[in-house]
């Protein structure tokens, strides 16, 4: 007989457990938002919650942690660019959820309007002013209004789902 102890994890309570299976099968949109810190180091990360407020004036929002190593520069600024991805920027989109100090090092992006970080190859890019920060538990929603942005070349999209980027028609 195993005489090592076994520590069982407790289970998540229901409600918990069924927001977490319930959205890893909802795919979403994958953006990229990107800032500056007060100091004008490059900031972002990686999103799924970007949805559109209102046509006008042309608002939106995003959703992110407190926690997030990007949110004090969030938290500080005045201006955001959002960058939708494509297929063809995955690698792009891993790269800005992955490792915080790598995510700006090369030569994957230039400064664009207010000096904001705007990622080569994305399928669009917006200049958001933020309007309006809503604490919400640990996380913030952030209200945008889009002041200027430019289409990309088209791509097919770029989902979330299932903890993984992937584009439509891929096997989960």
């Amino acid at each position: 007989m195993d005489q090592t102890a076994h520590i069982d994890t407790p289970p998540e309570p229901d409600g918990i457990a069924a927001f977490k299976h319930a959205f890893r099968r909802h795919a979403a949109g994958v953006v990229v938002i990107t800032a500056l810190t007060s100091e004008g180091s490059p900031v972002g990360f990686t999103a799924t919650s970007l949805a559109s407020l209102a046509a006008v004036p042309p608002l939106a929002t995003f959703n992110m942690a407190r926690a997030a190593t990007a949110w004090p520069a969030i938290a500080a600024t005045e201006w955001v660019a959002i960058q939708t991805m494509g297929a063809r920027t995955r690698h792009l989109a891993e790269r800005m959820s992955g490792v915080h100090s790598l995510r700006f090092e090369g030569d994957h992006w230039a400064p664009g309007p207010h000096g904001l970080p705007i990622l080569n190859g994305v399928t669009s890019w917006m200049i958001g002013r933020i309007v309006e920060r809503f604490p919400v538990a640990n996380n913030v929603v952030v209200v945008v209004q889009i002041e200027e942005g430019a289409l990309g070349e088209p791509d097919a999209a770029l989902l979330y789902h299932e903890r993984a980027y992937r584009k439509p028609g891929d096997a989960v």
